[in-house]
């Protein structure tokens, strides 16, 4: 069990019981109730915080009373019973026992991310069954979309309101923790996706008795901001990532949307402490950030930003897609991938129509792999009205070309779950939540969303945008494995275990110290790359994914990869031909 240890936040478990503490300065008293003993008045213990003692062991179910009528679970809770509203559940982390003590993790540049929601793969156990197939595939790294607590059994992930507690619709902590157990044996990375900027709808109980944790003058989305000025604030979210770092030994954090956390200093601190206090293993840290800070791409900060820029570029060049977002992205595309390959972020400090204002920072001087680079991921599917996927938008030779660029790109590459055998089941935005009023708006406000878009400006076509709250909408997302061996699907997955075999070979032990060397449009939808290499050598990447050939001579000392064979040949004499990329290798001068 653990002993003496230092905590703000959650109950902590020692010889005696366990002690636990609370921060409510909304409230004039707190007692905590346990199952099976009486209530136990907490001590005041200064600032807003509220302490008890009790002989309660792993196991036991446990809430707070923060007012005569609010019985709340434990905002950082280790574990609940069965859902938000409910009794939490006191954990000993130190109950499991690691077979795999000794993994160290692996190196950044190793890293293929393979981005997936639990609950649509069958809990922790049906991803832990996925594990070996993923490795024989050639992926590194696996990546959990949030596992936060949430109300109901079923969620998309980023309605979460108890960071700290894995949700039990997906299984017991134990059997997480042998699920990363088993990945780190099989030479697997886990990352988990944190979601530090809101809380969900329902149940987060916090805005009652801890109304101080947000700050009413700087409205999001979502509602009040979170005050991370406030020191209680910050301690919750910087234990909590520790928490999943130590206690889970995750090996790396992707961290939702932090354009949204208006103390951007914050992020700062929080890497730095994360750096400072989980040592002896590589660990890794990933900003999803619409800001495109690139000043915080640095050892000592965080590792990569997903190129949310390279997405949005790429989509329209394969789709034809303009409405939305995509509109700053469709004019000029090859213009704008030469820039994404060569530059980084596209969005450097430019005005962004979309937004109305200027985003970003240079971002030429960072190498490659300062960018997670997808063509699909949870928001891009997710957030389409009928949750599509690339192969029902997009020609399969311009897709079959894309997936080369993504996988032998110098950019660290991530596949969203099914991408690699081209599923065809989509992936819908779903929710369980059981308040009728809340489901319902909800329903309305989804159908709402899209009502600007052209399929949907009639009410007939947005009755049809699935419901999120209906069971039907989250088992319609479910991939279905048994398509890969099936064709198409079985050459799609083919040749994605290829090119990740090719990357392994190639492009992988020489990632260390590359730069990109420079980026060229040659035709509408087709871009000539170059990137200088660790070990010296120069990686020539060139990708046409238009219909129509393209001008363009270039060669190479060796080729490492073509779309079909005698591509390289024609590139040499000075044509690249339609729907192809070609990877060629040339020795260090």
């Amino acid at each position: 069990m653990t002993t003496a240890q230092t905590s703000f936040w959650g109950p902590i478990l020692h010889e005696e019981g366990a002690t636990f503490r609370l921060w409510a300065p909304s409230s004039e008293g707190v007692s905590l109730e346990i199952e099976g003993m009486a209530p136990v008045p907490m001590r005041a213990a200064g600032g807003g915080w509220f302490s008890a003692d009790a002989p309660a062991r792993a196991g036991a179910r446990y809430r707070f009373r923060t007012s005569p009528d609010l019985l709340v679970p434990d905002p950082a809770a280790r574990a609940q019973a069965e859902d938000v509203h409910g009794a939490s559940v006191l954990v000993d982390n130190d109950a499991y026992r690691w077979r795999n003590a000794g993994w160290r993790g692996r190196p950044w540049h190793e890293t293929v991310l393979y981005e997936l929601h639990v609950g649509t793969c069958g809990g922790y156990a049906g991803v832990r069954a996925m594990l070996p197939r993923l490795r024989e595939l050639g992926v590194t790294a696996v990546e959990l979309m949030p596992l936060a607590a949430f109300p109901g059994g079923r969620n998309w992930g980023y309605d979460g309101v108890q960071p700290f507690a894995p949700d039990p619709s997906y299984g017991t902590p134990d059997e997480l923790k042998a699920l990363v157990d088993e990945a780190h044996g099989l030479g697997l990375s886990v990352f988990l996706d944190c979601v530090f900027n809101h809380f969900g709808p329902d149940g987060a109980y916090l805005h009652a008795y801890a109304k101080e944790f947000f700050d009413e003058d700087i409205q999001t989305p979502w509602g009040a901001s979170i005050d991370f000025a406030r020191t209680e604030v910050r301690a919750f979210f910087e234990e909590c990532a520790l928490m999943w770092l130590r206690d889970y030994r995750i090996d790396g954090l992707r961290l939702d949307a932090v354009h949204a956390i208006a103390d951007q200093p914050w992020l700062d601190v929080l890497a730095r402490r994360i750096r400072a206090e989980v040592t002896g293993r590589e660990v890794h840290l990933v900003l999803e950030n619409e800001g495109n800070t690139a000043s915080k791409l640095r050892p000592d900060l965080y590792d990569a930003q997903w190129n949310d820029d390279g997405h949005n570029t790429l989509h329209p060049l394969l789709t034809g897609e303009r409405e939305g977002y995509y509109e700053d992205f469709a004019e000029d595309g090859a213009k704008k991938l030469a820039r994404v390959l060569g530059k980084g972020f596209l969005f450097q400090g430019e005005q962004m129509p979309h937004l109305g204002r200027g985003r970003g920072e240079p971002s030429a001087h960072l190498p490659p792999t300062a960018f997670v680079l997808f063509l699909q991921n949870h928001d891009q599917v997710g957030n389409r009205a009928m949750g599509e996927r690339l192969p029902v938008l997009a020609d399969p030779e311009a897709l079959r070309a894309a997936a080369a660029l993504l996988l032998l790109c110098p950019q660290i590459p991530m596949l969203f779950m099914g991408e690699e055998w081209g599923a065809t089941a989509p992936f819908l935005f779903f929710t369980g939540f059981k308040d009728p009023e809340l489901a319902k708006a909800v329903k309305e406000g989804r159908r709402k969303e899209f009502a600007h878009f052209s399929a949907f400006r009639d009410e007939a076509a947005r009755a049809r945008i699935p419901d999120p709250n209906d069971p039907a909408t989250f088992e319609a997302s479910r991939p279905d494995a048994s398509e890969a061996g099936r064709p198409p699907h079985d050459a799609v997955l083919a040749h994605h275990k290829a090119l990740l075999a090719i990357r392994a070979a190639e492009i992988m032990p020489r990632l260390p110290g590359a730069m990109a060397e420079g980026a060229e449009p040659v035709g509408e939808a087709a871009v000539l790359a170059r990137w200088r290499m660790g070990d010296g050598t120069r990686l020539t990447i060139a990708v046409n994914l238009g219909p129509e050939a393209a001008k363009v001579k270039a060669g190479g000392a060796r080729t490492v990869f073509e779309t079909a064979p005698g591509a390289a040949d024609s590139l040499a004499q000075g044509t690249l031909p339609p729907r192809t990329t070609i990877a060629l290798l040339d020795p260090a001068p």
